[in-house]
């Protein structure tokens, strides 16, 4: 049941990179992220009352709530920087490179997890690896060009904070309610969110939203609410290592829909990428 919950989370979380891409085409990305976390904040608490898992907020014990705290924290520069990148960079070229968190999240689980790497994981990381770099234009890392190297940045930044989520959010869920734990860690995210709004002195700009990008903005934050469910159920009871490659087969709807809305196209060397990284993926699901 766990593979399934995979999925849907893979689902969700193609999708949110949709609506938010729409919604940050004139609306300022960190202001845009703090938005969206207040859905998936009432969104994350309605789950936690609906399953009746609120009864357990007393007994949380502190190391548990130490480590949701830090999921939340990285998961906060990991949205930060993720839809800074979108807001800079194409999606074909952000999301293969944010989806590169694999490697990182499958050493990290061996280091600290202790889960095994088997062989097919490996050939696995490497076709990931291959992919990533092949869905890269060279002219997009050029140093010359201030934006490009922005955007790439960006990425690389979302990638690492992913992956320091999916092995803190393990640890964390581990003694709780997966759908408590998430909803606790979208509190440390909303706040985190909020700092950074007021810190860059931004907080104007939220009243000069304009009205479509507002919806569209909340209309991702509840496709990120519902892959947050997703995904943290899956993490409760399947292993990190498979769970999180399953998760970011999500860059095959997020391509789909790019291509249908934004009309972004492939080249014969991305798309040699694209299926590289989907072969890799789906090996990784090899016992």
């Amino acid at each position: 049941m766990w593979l399934v919950f995979a999925f849907g989370s893979a689902f969700f979380a193609g999708v949110t990179s949709i609506l938010a891409k729409c919604g940050i085409r004139k609306t300022d990305s960190t202001v845009a992220t703090a938005i969206r976390t207040i859905v998936v904040l009432v969104f994350s608490w309605l789950m936690v009352f609906v399953v009746g898992s609120q009864k357990q907020i007393g007994g949380i014990e502190g190391k548990t709530l130490l480590f949701l705290v830090l999921s939340g924290l990285a998961t906060g520069a990991s949205w930060l920087c993720y839809f800074k990148a979108l807001q800079l960079g194409d999606i074909n070229k952000v999301v293969p490179i944010d989806k590169s968190s694999t490697i990182l999240t499958i050493l990290l689980a061996f280091l600290f997890l202790h889960e095994a790497i088997s062989l097919p994981k490996v050939i696995g990381v490497v076709l990931i690896a291959i992919g990533t770099f092949l869905m890269i234009e060279k002219k997009d890392v050029n140093p010359g060009q201030a934006k490009g190297k922005g955007w790439l940045l960006y990425a690389v930044g979302s990638a690492v904070f992913a992956s320091l989520t999916s092995i803190l959010g393990k640890v964390g869920i581990s003694g709780v309610e997966s759908n408590l734990g998430t909803a606790i860690r979208t509190v440390v995210v909303l706040a985190m969110s909020w700092v950074m709004v007021f810190a860059t002195g931004k907080q104007q700009a939220v009243r000069k939203i304009p009205k479509k990008e507002l919806g569209f903005i909340c209309l991702s934050g509840l496709a990120t609410g519902a892959s947050w469910l997703c995904y943290y159920r899956a993490l409760q009871d399947g292993l990190a290592s498979v769970v999180v490659p399953v998760d970011k087969l999500s860059i095959l709807i997020t391509i789909l829909f790019s291509y249908l809305v934004f009309h972004e196209r492939l080249t014969k060397k991305a798309f040699a990428g694209l299926l590289a990284i989907v072969v890799g993926t789906l090996v990784m699901l090899i016992p």
